[in-house]
């Protein structure tokens, strides 16, 4: 099977997130300070949803908790899929998810309810392919990573790679076979790499632990021990690095925002922990905690045009 590990990768075990690109990122000056409008007691940040996020949802709800003690915090991670049947069933106040609902989510929700769930984008994230470090490949094409890890080639790759030789490399590297890594089925990094490099394909099967290895996840998740490969979104085109700045200015082939969705009916006033919830993710204190877990914080003018959704 495709090796599924959310940080263990080309048998080397990633050290926890915010040791990655996130480091070398400042906040942007532009985001406003926390201040809570009210005091919240006697209730619980209830959050089911994304893996990736799990452990940011844990410090924000922490952190959050200092504001406003009488506060209860319960945290579920066990993928994105599980968010929205959470939202559906009342089970979780917020859907935490690193995609967008799909169709067929947004579907059953709505059938439920008779209107959609609300999603606020609460910071960037972009997935890496990493490599071992000593790995010589100067760079992959969204058709490659089709060829790579999809049985489908749905993205027009031709054929599929099975040895470093077919991406290009020789010498000693020409027969070495690869070995791919990837997600559980449940995680929406799993679901958009499907989606974004694999035309929805299906993955091809595979495990090892060898430095041969070549596998996904979230830039945050770097370490010394394997680096990121450029992408290109074309065949032919030039590789654009995995760093932050190309992240947020959206050049970079694999990036995306994470989100928070949760049920809020129209023309309806937000519950008091909804709304005093997204304006501190939303604020410097919050954002300070995306770049502390080695993600990167939302630019003030997106952060604002949040916000303003919740009067």
């Amino acid at each position: 099977m495709l090796r599924v590990s959310r940080r263990c990768l080309l048998a080397l075990c990633l050290l926890a997130p915010g040791l990655g690109y996130g480091a070398a990122l400042v906040l942007d000056e532009a985001l406003p300070a926390y201040r809570p409008s009210q005091i919240l007691e006697a209730q619980a940040v209830t959050s089911v949803g994304s893996d990736t996020m799990n452990n940011l949802m844990s410090l924000w709800s922490e952190a959050f908790q200092a504001y406003h003690p009488g506060l209860s915090v319960q945290i579920s991670g066990a993928g994105s899929s599980t968010a929205p049947p959470a939202l559906t069933e009342g089970t979780a106040l917020f859907g935490a998810m690193s995609r967008r609902m799909t169709s067929g989510e947004l579907q059953a929700f709505e059938a439920r309810f008779g209107y959609r769930p609300l999603a606020f984008r609460v910071a960037v994230d972009a997935l890496a392919v990493f490599v071992h470090k000593d790995n010589p490949l100067p760079g992959l094409s969204l058709s490659a990573l089709d060829a790579i890890f999809s049985v489908a080639r749905r993205c027009g790759a031709r054929q599929s790679a099975e040895r470093w030789g077919d991406l290009g490399l020789e010498g000693p590297w020409q027969t070495q076979r690869l070995q791919r890594y990837g997600r559980n089925a449940v995680s929406g990094t799993y679901g958009y790499f499907k989606a974004s490099a694999l035309c929805n394909g299906d993955f091809v099967q595979a495990v090892s632990r060898t430095p041969t290895g070549i596998g996904y996840s979230g830039m945050g998740f770097q370490t010394s021990g394997i680096r990121p490969l450029p992408l290109a979104r074309r065949d032919g085109e030039p590789f654009i690095a995995a760093t932050a700045a190309n992240a947020i200015a959206g050049t970079y082939p694999l990036s995306r925002y994470l989100y928070l969705y949760l049920n809020h009916p129209p023309g309806t006033a937000f519950a008091p922990l909804q709304r005093e919830f997204l304006r501190f993710v939303l604020s410097r204190e919050g954002q300070s905690l995306v770049l502390r877990d080695g993600y990167v914080p939302l630019p003030a003018k997106v952060a604002a045009r949040e916000r303003l959704r919740v009067p």
